[in-house]
């Protein structure tokens, strides 16, 4: 005959209980997973918004940024030792714009810098190094080109710190100043020219001056001087027809004081 086991009274509440505990242990841990994965997921998105805000912000202040040409030298003691030689100025200022050499008197392509010691000579404008060379009446030559078709020359140098191909920044020292013969009389100097899409300008015009600034003179000066030679052209015409006129005339009248 066989017997009937029968459960103890606390065998069942026993497995309910250690059923609850591991039910609520389950729970915790895949709360906690998920928890932990949200938390990530966040973290991720708040650096990525930092970084994206942090490239926007820094592109809004290189845009915004407005690039000044400066002067090509550091040193506050250096003054203007001759001017460049403008047909418009007043006479004096004209007579400081003439280079006398080898008997011949010739009117100044750029701006002299004096100091009594040598000083350093920088870029006035990010740039590439086109030209290093040395001339008898000119001395050590540095020509750099930059955007917008402008083109910057330091002659009178007596050391170069650059070589023909190298990229050069605003305020990068590209050398010292030094003489030359043709200005022996200035002694230390710096002989500074500019350049804008190949015309010969006068320096002193756009030191210290917003690039887009100077851009939008450059544009205006252009239309001017195109409307000026528009105008003479006209007016060379219209002067140039009654000339033909005025002979025309003269023979008519000359023909009917003969009759």
């Amino acid at each position: 005959m066989k017997r009937k086991l029968k459960l103890k009274s606390y065998v069942l509440p026993s497995l309910y209980v250690c059923l609850f505990i591991a039910t609520f242990y389950i729970t915790l841990v895949v709360s906690n997973m998920f928890a932990t994965k949200t938390t990530n997921k966040e973290q991720q998105q708040e650096n990525l918004d930092y970084v994206s805000e942090t490239i926007i912000d820094n592109s809004q202040q290189v845009i915004n940024e407005k690039e000044k040409m400066i002067k090509p030298y550091t040193n506050e003691n250096v003054k203007i030792g001759k001017y460049f030689y403008d047909y418009k100025a007043e006479n004096n200022k004209q007579e400081n714009s003439i280079t006398y050499h080898d008997n011949t008197y010739m009117q100044n392509s750029g701006v002299d810098y004096i100091l009594e010691e040598s000083f350093d000579v920088v870029s006035v404008l990010n740039g590439t190094v086109t030209s290093v060379k040395t001339d008898d009446l000119l001395g050590k030559i540095v020509e750099i080109k930059h955007d917008n078709n402008y083109v910057t020359v330091y002659q009178s140098l007596s050391t170069v710190d650059v070589k023909k191909g190298d990229v050069v920044t605003q305020g990068q020292i590209i050398g010292k100043s030094g003489t030359n013969e043709i200005d022996k009389d200035m002694g230390n100097h710096l002989h500074f020219e500019l350049y804008i899409k190949g015309q010969i300008v006068d320096p002193i015009l756009y030191i210290d001056k917003e690039i887009s600034v100077i851009a939008n003179n450059d544009e205006g000066q252009t239309e001017n001087q195109q409307t000026t030679e528009n105008s003479q052209k006209q007016e060379e015409s219209t002067r140039d027809s009654k000339n033909e006129e005025q002979p025309a005339e003269n023979s008519k009248n000359q023909l009917n004081e003969e009759e």
